[in-house]
C-alpha cells in the first residue's frame, strides 16, 4: 500500500510540473492543483498509515500522531484560495485580452 502511494504521489508531481510548463493558463492552474495534491498525499505518507485513530481511547497503546491530519487540513484550506484567486485573475485576464494562452496576454492599464 506504501509503495503505491509513493508511486502515485511521484506521478502526480510529475503531471503538476508538467502541466505548469504548458503555455495555456487553465493548465497552469490544473498542475497547481496537482502539486497541492500531491504534498498532502506526502504529508499523508510521512504521518505514516497505521489504522489508529487519531485521538487516544483510554486503556488503548495505538496512537496515530494528529499533528501530519492538520497539517493537511491547513494545506487543503489554503490551496482552496490560492486557487480561487487564480481562477478570478484568470476571467479577468480572459475579458481584458480575450485570450487564455500566456504568450499572447497582454498586460495594461486601461
Amino acid at each position: 500500500m506504501q509503495d503505491l502511494l509513493a508511486i502515485l504521489i511521484g506521478i502526480l508531481y510529475a503531471a503538476g510540473v508538467y502541466q505548469m510548463l504548458r503555455h495555456s493558463i487553465v493548465k497552469l492552474i490544473l498542475g497547481l492543483l496537482f502539486l497541492t495534491h500531491a504534498t498532502n498525499l506526502l504529508l499523508f505518507y510521512v504521518g505514516g498509515i497505521r489504522g489508529a485513530a487519531p485521538i487516544i481511547e483510554e486503556g488503548s497503546q495505538k496512537m496515530m500522531d494528529p499533528l501530519p491530519q492538520a497539517f493537511i487540513l491547513t494545506a487543503i484550506v489554503i490551496s482552496f484560495g490560492i486557487v480561487a484567486f487564480f481562477l478570478v485573475l484568470v476571467f479577468k485576464a480572459y475579458q481584458v485580452n480575450k485570450a487564455e494562452d500566456l504568450d499572447e496576454l497582454h498586460w495594461t492599464d486601461q
